[in-house]
C-alpha cells in the first residue's frame, strides 16, 4: 500500500484531455483482508471519513459521540472547459489517507483502539479505474459537471425521461453518474473495449476509497450511493439491465450493492498500523440525515455545504414527486429500507467561495454575516447562483447566474446579503414543492447542518422566509456522525437509533421574526428575478 500511495503522488496531475497513458501501470501487492480479534474493551473510538466536494476530512469519535480529533485537507477542482468540473482521484485518495493518519496522530492513539470505520462521500462523482493496477483512466467527473447536458437532452427527446424516473426516482440530468460513465467510456482511448472485457471498475467516491483502503479486495458500494447513479432500480433494489443497455454500460463495471451498515471489508494494516473493520457507508446527504436522527417519517433536514440538500423522510414506501423532486433511498439498515424526497440546490456555499476567491470580497466566510447586517435593507438585490444551471425544483440546465435589482447604492454589502439570501429562497421553493408532494402536510421544523448553517444571519433569515423554527445541531459534522453511528451501532459500540435520536441536541433554535408584509415583498421579488433568468435561458 505504501508503494501505491507514493506512486499516486507522482501522478497527481490535471487531466485536461482523456488519454490512456496518464498513469504508469503498476502491479498490486496481493493482500488478504483479515478482521481483528482484539478484545472489545480496548477499542474506545470510531473513525469516520467525510470525503466532500471541497475537502477530505477524518474525524475520531469517542463512546459519548464527542469528536476527539479531526484533520481536513482541501481538494483542488479543475475546470478544463466551460461547465466541466473535475478532481484527481489520486489526490482524493492521498488526502484521505493523510487525514486518517493525522487524525489518529493528533489524538495520540494507537489504531488498535479504533473499533470500526464509517465512510461518507460526495455523491454521483464518477471514477473509473483499472482492476489490475488500481489506476484511474481519467479524472473524477464531479457531480457539478454539465458536459453531458446534450446527451441527456437527446434521451429526453427520445422519450426516456419517464422510464428513468419510474425506475430510479431521479430526474434525467447530467448531475447523476450514468451519463458521466458513458462519456468516459466513449472518450478515453480503449476504455470501452477494456470495460467490455471486464478490465475496469466504476465507483462513486465511496467505492474508490473502499478499493484503496482494502488494497483492491473490495469493489462495493452502499445502496444510497447506488441509488444516485441513474442505473439502480429503487423498486427492486438492484442494477437495472434496461438502463445499463440504454447508457451502454456493461454490468461487470459496477460494484456490489450492500446495506448502509454492512461489512465492507477491513483496511490494509499499512493504513494505520493495524486493520480496521469498515461497517458504515452512506452518501453525504443520507449520512447527514442519519446524523440529524431523522429516522421518523415526516422529519426533514437541510445541509448547506457546497450545495444545499433537503431530505424529507417518507418512510418505508416510495413517494412519487409531481414537482420535479428526487425520490431517493434514505437508507437501508439490516435489510430495512426507508425512502426520502430530496431537493438539490447546486450552489450554496460555493457562492460564498466565489465571492471570496473570485471577486476578493473578504478573507473570511464569517465576515459575510457582518456585511449582511450592515447592508442597506431597502436595496432589494437578488443573486441567482445558477453557475451550473438551476437544480430542484426547476431543473433548468441552461440558466446562468445573475445579479438583479441593482441601483447606484448597491455595493459589496448588498451583494453579500443577496448571496446569503439566495440559499434561503431556494430552500423555500424546495420545501413548498415537498409539501405539495406529501398532500400539503405541514413542515413543523427544519434541522440544519453544513458550513453555511454556522451563519446566524442566514439561519435567522431562513426561519423568517420559511415561517418555521430552524434547529441547528450541536454536532455540525453530521455526515461524519451519521456514518460513525452506522458503524458503531452495528458492532454495539453505540446504542440503537431510538436512543441515538433521544440524545440528539439542538445547539440553537431560530424562530421567525419578520413581518408578513416584508416577507411577501421579498418572496415576490425573488420569483420575478427567477422568471427573468429562466426566460433569458430559453434564448441561449
Amino acid at each position: 500500500m505504501k508503494q501505491r500511495s507514493s506512486a499516486s503522488k507522482a501522478h497527481s496531475q490535471n487531466f485536461t484531455e482523456p488519454r490512456k497513458d496518464n498513469f504508469k501501470i503498476q502491479k498490486k501487492v496481493p493482500f488478504m483482508s483479515v478482521r481483528r480479534t482484539e478484545t472489545p474493551n480496548t477499542q474506545d473510538f470510531i473513525v469516520a471519513i467525510d470525503q466532500g466536494t471541497t475537502s477530505s476530512r477524518s474525524l475520531l469519535f469517542d463512546k459519548l459521540c464527542n469528536i476527539t480529533s479531526q484533520h481536513q485537507i482541501p481538494t483542488k477542482q479543475y475546470f478544463p472547459r466551460n461547465a466541466w468540473v473535475e478532481q484527481n482521484p489520486l489526490d482524493i485518495w492521498d488526502n484521505t489517507l493523510e487525514t486518517l493518519r493525522q487524525t489518529t496522530k493528533l489524538a495520540g492513539l494507537s489504531s488498535t483502539r479504533i473499533a470500526a470505520m464509517g465512510i461518507s462521500n460526495q455523491r454521483e462523482t464518477t471514477v473509473i479505474w483499472h482492476r489490475e493496477t488500481g489506476i484511474p483512466i481519467y479524472n473524477a467527473i464531479i457531480w457539478l459537471d454539465r458536459r453531458t447536458a446534450e446527451d441527456c437532452r437527446s434521451l429526453e427527446l427520445r422519450g426516456f425521461s419517464k422510464l428513468i424516473q419510474d425506475k430510479t426516482g431521479l430526474i434525467l440530468d447530467p448531475y447523476f453518474s450514468a451519463s458521466k460513465i458513458s462519456w468516459i467510456l466513449s472518450n478515453v482511448d480503449g476504455a470501452r473495449s477494456a470495460a467490455d472485457n471486464g478490465e475496469l471498475a466504476f465507483g462513486t467516491i465511496d467505492s474508490w476509497l473502499l478499493w484503496n483502503l482494502t488494497n483492491g479486495t473490495v469493489h462495493a458500494t452502499d445502496i444510497t450511493n447506488a441509488s444516485r447513479t441513474m442505473l439502480f432500480n429503487i423498486n427492486c433494489q438492484d442494477w437495472d439491465s434496461e438502463l445499463l443497455d440504454l447508457f451502454e454500460i456493461p454490468k461487470s463495471l459496477l460494484p456490489e450493492v450492500r446495506d448502509c451498515n454492512a461489512y465492507f471489508g477491513s483496511t490494509d494494516s499499512s493504513i494505520l498500523g493495524s486493520s480496521i473493520d469498515i461497517y458504515g457507508v452512506a452518501g453525504d446527504q443520507q449520512a447527514a440525515a442519519l446524523g440529524q436522527a431523522c429516522f421518523t417519517k415526516g422529519m426533514i433536514k437541510s445541509t448547506c455545504g457546497t450545495g444545499c440538500f433537503a431530505l424529507f423522510n417518507t418512510g418505508d414506501e416510495r413517494a412519487y414527486s409531481n414537482n420535479k423532486l428526487i425520490t431517493t433511498i434514505a437508507y437501508r439498515i439490516s435489510g430495512k429500507i426507508n425512502y426520502a424526497l430530496e431537493g438539490s440546490i447546486f450552489a450554496a456555499g460555493v457562492v460564498i467561495n466565489w465571492l471570496r476567491d473570485g471577486l476578493n470580497f473578504t478573507e473570511s466566510p464569517e465576515e459575510f454575516d457582518k456585511l449582511a447586517e450592515s447592508s442597506n435593507l431597502d436595496d432589494l438585490v437578488y443573486l441567482i447562483p445558477a453557475f451550473s444551471g438551476l437544480g430542484a425544483p426547476w431543473w433548468d440546465t441552461k440558466a446562468r447566474g445573475a445579479v438583479l435589482g441593482m441601483t447606484l447604492s448597491t455595493g459589496k454589502k448588498e451583494i453579500a446579503r443577496a448571496a446569503l439570501e439566495s440559499v434561503c429562497y431556494q430552500t423555500f421553493d424546495l420545501l413548498r414543492a415537498m409539501q405539495r408532494d406529501v398532500d400539503d402536510s405541514p413542515i413543523i421544523s427544519l434541522r440544519v447542518d453544513g458550513g453555511m448553517s454556522k451563519s446566524n444571519w442566514s439561519m435567522q433569515f431562513l426561519a423568517d422566509i420559511l415561517q418555521i423554527p430552524i434547529d441547528r445541531s450541536t454536532v455540525s459534522e453530521t455526515s461524519a456522525l451519521g456514518v460513525a453511528w452506522l458503524a458503531a451501532s452495528k458492532i454495539g459500540f453505540w446504542p440503537t437509533y431510538k436512543h441515538f435520536a433521544k440524545n440528539w441536541k439542538c445547539q440553537q433554535r431560530f424562530t421567525p421574526q419578520m413581518n408578513s408584509q416584508k416577507r411577501q415583498l421579498k418572496l415576490s421579488g425573488w420569483r420575478k428575478a427567477l422568471e427573468s433568468i429562466k426566460s433569458s435561458s430559453q434564448i441561449i
